[in-house]
């Protein structure tokens, strides 16, 4: 694996994708846990409001904040741990590992930046761990701009809108996606039983901890802290 040359990958496309990044046993351990913790019908985490704006319905959990140190084992991989570092630089920061989990017959995610794009050097990272696979069948893919990271602003719109130059990942098991924060990117709709994706937050340094507090959607911006609309973009036209 040549970490210098997915860096600048990285850093060309706002994401880079590496299959077969973790064994399948590992995998399928993490998938139980989560499939254990969730069940298939788990409630909604986030208020109506937010389902209804934000199109996104999307159950989070945050296993290491609850003491299940099993997923710090991908955490602390030498392999991840290098590339993460070439691409961030020195005293680059973990923030949280984020279980994200969506049942059958959920909207996915709509077109959103995970943090405010207006200082282009701070910025979340993510690490989309994938413990099972991803297929049309299922739904569920991650669509992504390409080189959308240094674009600013998602524009105002659809919250779904299919763009000329979108590209669909379909991950496998294994497979770790590395997502800058400022990168256009949505989940489409699940058919399938579940789709599930481990997500290990990072950030480079001089990086504020609560980068990720505010998300920035089409039509909205939205603050996680106190669950609430911070702006609405429709009506400001900007």
């Amino acid at each position: 694996m040549n970490h210098k040359e997915l860096a600048e990958q990285f850093w060309t496309q706002g994401y880079v994708v590496i299959e077969d990044f973790f064994g399948a046993e590992l995998m399928d351990y993490y998938n139980q846990i989560i499939l254990d913790h969730f069940g298939l019908e788990p409630e909604f985490f986030h208020n109506d409001e937010f389902l209804e704006k934000a199109a996104t319905e999307v159950i989070p959990w945050f296993p290491q904040q609850e003491g299940v140190r099993a997923f710090d084992m991908v955490e602390s991989d030498p392999n991840l741990k290098e590339l993460t570092q070439n691409i961030l630089g020195d005293d680059w920061q973990s923030l949280y590992c984020m279980i994200m989990f969506s049942k059958q017959g959920t909207k996915g995610q709509a077109w959103h930046q995970d943090c405010a794009p207006e200082d282009a050097r701070k910025f979340n990272m993510n690490r989309l761990v994938y413990t099972s696979d991803i297929t049309p069948e299922i739904g569920g893919q991650t669509v992504i701009i390409p080189g959308s990271h240094r674009r600013g602003e998602l524009t105002i719109g659809d919250v779904n809108e299919d763009f000329r130059d979108q590209v669909v990942l379909t991950p496998k098991k294994g497979t770790v996606v590395f997502l800058h924060g400022h990168t256009w990117h949505r989940v489409l709709p699940v058919a399938g039983e579940y789709r599930v994706s481990t997500n290990y937050r990072s950030m480079p340094a001089g990086t504020p901890e609560n980068i990720t507090d505010i998300c920035v959607y089409r039509n909205m911006r939205y603050k996680f802290e106190t669950n609430e609309i911070v702006e609405d973009r429709l009506s400001t036209g900007v």
